[in-house]
């Protein structure tokens, strides 16, 4: 063949070979301009166009991967089975992938063929589950589906031929969870976590979410002491029965189980220790009193011991100032344990921590101010303190200088420690407490300004501290925009702090009567009084009659709050009560109502040991108030006074 021919021939096959990429280009962009006119027609309910479309699109089998969910959907959405059986086995013969043979047994399904459907599906499970990888594929597709019951078959046919009992134990407890299984679900759970100890803390996350209520609870208890009965030497069964306790607030159940799996694994570090902080965090002081104790006595010469001395010295002294009034020999003893802790370790980190506790409780409970502020400037200046303990210690003498009516210090310290601890938990503490300074002295715009930042702290209660006291400013200024009552209010929450109580329930009497004490000047600044008003004096102060129109009433549930804890404080438990009832029968959807109907509960269990009225009103508060953040509390107190956690129920 000359050159000249070549050339000719060449020249020939590239023209043809253009021509036909051309037309399947053309072909190409006409099919999916027809797929697009089927979809467009399907998302505009037109359906019996959609049908005609896909019709005529599947007689290419090109088009088929692209076309097939939304044209089998179609037809069963549409009744069309006999038509969807007809297209899904003709598509199986050219193509016999797994997920096309699964959807002829869809089909069977919708169609309503039920025996025919679970014969089918079951002999392609049987078939394809030697292949760990195929069961798996299987068991998603039929739950994509919602043919959940199948898909749970494939996977437990796969852990029968493999003769491996944990294998899926996720997918399964997942696909438990979809068909409400939850005894399945957590059994599965259970498996995997047995099998990956590591995983330990994602799997109580997952039932922390997933497990919720007081019977699923409960249920999930019964099951561990089960599994805690059968494999006793079982760590991760020992640490779950511990944590599905303290799920349920139930501290008694979690250190006798906590004691056992010390008594059991023998740690460095002990887990009686553990549940014994979580219970004093929790307000649960006699059983963190006995774990305390408990591991004073086991582990002596451990690195536990003295956590564990300072431990129970601050759960006594928690139990002391919730015991109205709070009595001062008891106050006294407190600070002579604490003082011999200190002694016998001096510089130990624990150490530190007890003198300033003695410290505050020298400055809060007796009066004992310029003692306060030595032994803890004393601290602060011991380069041997951890810098957060300092930071802390920093804190707390700004609330021992507000005490002392030195409000100049108290935002001075509490500043430095915002500035030195920003973005921290210890930070945003130190601002809240100069936002409450502020709103303190009447200062209710800078107040303000603390507390919008506050309100996206990263601490919870911080958080809500912050939002609280935000929602009181705005609600009282609103219509009162001088804060006139406000202020006084405010005032009267300071003189509390300070332990006047006289002089604040003095001044709550007036308040109510719609007075408040401001200076003579701005008195007649506002117009309140004239030169012939005859006024009340004290001090520097007078006491000013507000008019109806001036007067905020919209804070009267603030006052009866304030009214109920200053009350309890003084030990007079029955005038408490009687303030929290009028927060209840006059401010029914207040945001204090559920804070209001859990503490006369509180104050009949503890201060008054009835126990039965205090069960009553827990019961009732449950179903009054179920997403009430006192909810937990309330169940876990209400089922402590029925006699729930008894004994019995503790694997020794």
């Amino acid at each position: 063949m000359n050159t000249t021919n070549y050339y000719q021939l060449f020249f020939k096959k590239f023209i043809c070979n253009t021509i036909l990429v051309f037309a399947c280009v053309q072909l190409l962009a006409q099919n999916q301009q027809e797929i697009q006119i089927a979809n467009e027609y399907l998302s505009k309910g037109e359906k019996p166009k959609a049908l005609a479309a896909f019709q005529t699109l599947a007689k290419d089998f090109q088009n088929i991967a692209v076309i097939h969910n939304n044209y089998l959907n179609l037809m069963l959405d549409m009744s069309q089975f006999k038509q969807a059986e007809d297209y899904v086995e003709k598509i199986i013969k050219k193509d016999d992938r797994i997920t096309y043979r699964l959807d002829l047994g869809v089909v069977y399904v919708r169609a309503g063929e039920l025996a025919k459907a679970d014969k089918y599906l079951k002999s392609i499970i049987k078939i394809q589950i030697e292949d760990v990888y195929k069961a798996k594929i299987i068991a998603d597709y039929l739950a994509s589906k919602n043919l959940v019951d199948y898909a749970v078959y494939s996977l437990q046919q796969a852990r029968n031929v493999t003769n491996s009992p944990a294998l899926f134990a996720l997918e399964l407890a997942n696909l438990y969870r979809i068909q409400g299984k939850r005894t399945e679900m957590v059994n599965e759970y259970l498996d995997y976590v047995t099998q990956t100890p590591a995983n330990s803390a994602y799997i109580k996350n997952l039932m922390q979410l997933l497990i919720t209520k007081p019977e699923e609870l409960q249920s999930l208890e019964q099951i561990l002491l089960e599994r805690v009965q059968q494999y006793q030497q079982s760590e991760i069964y020992a640490d779950l029965i511990i944590w599905v306790n303290l799920q349920q607030k139930n501290f008694y159940g979690a250190f006798i189980q906590a004691r056992a799996y010390d008594k059991r694994f023998r740690k460095e570090n002990s887990k009686t220790l553990e549940i014994a902080q979580i219970a004093l965090n929790n307000k649960d002081y006699s059983n963190a009193d006995k774990a305390f104790s408990y591991v004073i006595k086991e582990f002596a010469n451990t690195e536990n011991y003295l956590p564990a001395q300072l431990g129970l010295i601050r759960t006594r002294e928690a139990k002391v100032k919730k015991s109205f009034p709070v009595n001062k020999d008891s106050v006294r003893y407190l600070i002579a344990e604490y003082d011999k802790f200190c002694s016998r370790y001096p510089e130990n980190s624990n150490a530190h921590e007890a003198r300033l506790n003695q410290s505050l409780l020298k400055g809060y409970y007796l009066n004992e101010l310029d003692s306060a502020v030595k032994d803890i400037s004393k601290l602060i200046a011991n380069p041997k303190v951890s810098l957060m303990l300092r930071n802390q210690a920093k804190m707390e003498l700004g609330d021992v200088y507000l005490l002392k009516e030195e409000p100049w210090e108290a935002t001075l310290l509490y500043s430095q420690v915002e500035k030195s601890q920003r973005e921290t938990p210890l930070g945003y503490d130190a601002k809240l407490r100069n936002a409450k300074l502020s709103y303190y002295k009447g200062d209710f715009k800078l107040a303000q300004e603390h507390l919008d930042i506050l309100k996206q702290a990263t601490t919870r209660e911080i958080a809500n501290d912050a939002m609280d006291l935000s929602m009181r400013i705005k609600e009282n200024t609103t219509f009162d925009t001088t804060g006139l009552s406000l202020r006084q209010f405010a005032h009267i929450e300071l003189l509390i702090y300070q332990n006047k109580m006289d002089v604040a329930q003095k001044q709550l009497l007036n308040f109510e009567n719609g007075k408040v004490l401001m200076r003579q000047a701005e008195a007649f600044l506002y117009g309140l009084i004239d030169v012939n008003t005859l006024v009340e004096t004290e001090g520097e102060y007078i006491w000013v009659q507000l008019p109806p129109t001036r007067m905020n009433r919209e804070i009267m549930d603030d006052y009866f709050w304030l009214q109920a804890n200053l009350n309890m404080k003084q030990g007079k438990f029955k005038e408490s009560i009687s303030f929290l009832e009028k927060i209840l029968t006059q401010f029914p959807d207040d945001v204090y109502a559920d804070d209001a109907f859990f503490l006369q509960g509180d104050i009949y269990e503890t201060q008054l040991a009835d126990k039965v009225k205090a069960q009553e009103i827990f019961r009732e508060f449950l179903n009054k108030f179920p997403g009430s953040v006192y909810a937990a509390e309330a169940r876990k107190r209400f089922r402590s006074l029925r006699g729930d956690f008894a004994e019995e129920k503790i694997v020794n």
